[in-house]
């Protein structure tokens, strides 16, 4: 079992090199696995695709859930090059993966240039707390979406 872990993470890490040597984005790659077998893969894209959110774990996920055809990867593991940051380790949540293996830790990115702390530090706060700006608006009127969404039947839940 630990050997096939490892077989996982390897190909992780060797998705952070390839995507980092093709310059698609920083050194880091994921794949999603189940049952054995790769069912999503992905390596950092967002300078090479202009999306802030191409963390290689996003793109891991989307891939799975696009081969997988589910938006709930509940019987499926995630094997990542480095600890996720709060926007990976969120859809991971969102995604409902109830493993997670990683190899590098935030630290080890921080000290390369990839600090996430700021980030972490500013979750907890309350809204009117956080470093960028946060104002309440038309909040009657966006609650009717709720309320419809709330009253449907056929709703799909996640």
């Amino acid at each position: 079992m630990a050997q096939e872990k490892e077989k996982f993470m390897r190909e992780a890490i060797r998705l952070s090199e390839e995507g980092l040597r093709a310059a698609r984005g920083g050194p880091f790659g994921c794949v999603v696995v189940r049952q054995g077998k790769v069912v999503g893969q992905g390596n950092n894209q967002v300078t090479s695709s202009n999306d802030p959110t191409a963390h290689a774990e996003v793109v891991a996920i989307r891939a799975a859930c696009r081969e997988l055809g589910t938006f709930q990867l509940t019987d499926c593991e995630i094997f990542t090059s480095c600890e996720p940051c709060p926007m990976c380790l969120s859809a991971i949540y969102w995604a409902r993966i109830p493993r997670i293996y990683y190899a590098n830790t935030r630290q080890d990115a921080a000290a390369v240039g990839f600090d996430d702390d700021f980030i972490y530090q500013q979750i907890p706060l309350p809204p009117d707390q956080r470093t960028i700006p946060m104002e309440p608006l038309l909040r009657d009127q966006a609650q009717r979406a709720f309320q419809e969404w709330a009253a449907k039947t056929d709703k799909v839940k996640y």
